[in-house]
């Protein structure tokens, strides 16, 4: 998010947004979205402004209200970086179209780059990368997988994943939707090569291959599954590992988007979605993967394989160059 969105562009709004963020953090919602609504009155077009007073009618238990203020916002950033049309979508109104979906992800994480470990390691809890690392490593020696000649770390920000995976991976390459995750993670000695793109055009791409893919907490930010788990299908060697975790819901839907803007999928769904895939069920784990205000998050850990002798991609259809050969080291 950029200063544009930030700023209204009218230093007396600004402070207005100021005292009602003070009155907020004070428990003030109502007066809070009050002197925000007074403030908009000078700024109309001032999409952050609008999302702000949505967020404290929220908090004040005025939905309606709410909806109304992110309604405001989504006219404003038709692009839906400042996350409206998620909100909106998480209110059962209207539908979320990829690309602003993708915008508002991408702008996320490029303003939590600088501060992303501290702020899971150190106050959420998080246990993902070292438990699905665990896992992973229970599957190795079940199968007698030594290492992986290439791997590929989907949403890798900081590379919190790829530092588990590093001694087993002998070409390990990172993808991150976010410019400022690359940039964070592009000055460390984890990854071979780190790009940005998103997820579906990486592992669509011509001669995209991989004996081992790992997304580590990327899954709640996609509303779908069995599209990129077809990819992985795809991208995988014969013998090769998916190694995933998601956010886990319990209901008939096989995803459901939070109010957190995050989405949480069904573990049956999940399973014949991978199944459909070719892809087969090794491990799955129920987890507490972290904490969200205070809050235990319940998710699903799955190690998933590619069978051998199943028909795909194969080496004879890919122009290696001087990449590391793809096979799986035994």
């Amino acid at each position: 998010m950029t200063t544009t969105f930030l700023s209204s562009g009218d230093l007396i709004v600004d402070r207005r947004a100021h005292y009602a963020q003070m009155l907020a953090e004070a428990g003030e919602f109502s007066s809070a979205a009050d002197l925000m609504e007074q403030a908009l009155s000078d700024a109309p077009g001032w999409a952050a402004g609008w999302m702000m007073t949505g967020n404290f009618h929220l908090k004040a238990d005025v939905l309606s209200s709410a909806i109304a203020a992110w309604q405001r916002a989504a006219e404003h950033d038709p692009s839906g970086v400042l996350g409206a049309q998620m909100h909106l979508a998480a209110h059962g109104i209207g539908e979320i179209e990829p690309q602003a979906q993708a915008a508002y992800v991408e702008a996320l994480f490029d303003q939590y780059a600088g501060h992303f470990e501290e702020a899971l390691l150190q106050k959420l809890d998080y246990v993902v990368p070292g438990r699905l690392a665990e896992l992973l490593g229970d599957a190795m020696g079940e199968l007698g997988i030594e290492g992986f000649a290439r791997g590929v770390d989907l949403g890798c920000g900081t590379g919190l994943m790829g530092e588990r995976l590093r001694h087993v991976v002998s070409h390990l390459i990172g993808v991150d939707i976010s410019a400022a995750m690359v940039t964070e993670t592009q000055g460390k000695a984890i990854y071979d090569g780190v790009e940005r793109a998103e997820l579906l055009d990486f592992l669509g791409a011509e001669g995209c291959v991989a004996d081992i893919v790992t997304a580590a907490d990327v899954f709640m930010y996609c509303p779908a599954l069995p599209p990129i788990f077809s990819l992985v299908g795809k991208v995988l060697r014969p013998g090769g590992i998916f190694a995933f975790s998601v956010e886990r819901h319990d209901g008939e839907d096989s995803q459901w988007l939070q109010a957190s803007l995050r989405f949480a999928h069904n573990g049956d769904a999940i399973r014949a979605a991978l199944s459909d895939a070719g892809l087969e069920v090794l491990r799955v784990s129920a987890e507490t993967i972290r904490r969200d205000r205070g809050q235990p998050v319940a998710g699903l850990l799955f190690i998933a394989r590619r069978p051998e002798g199943v028909d795909g991609l194969e080496v004879s259809d890919i122009d290696m160059g001087t990449e590391v050969p793809f096979a799986l080291m035994n």
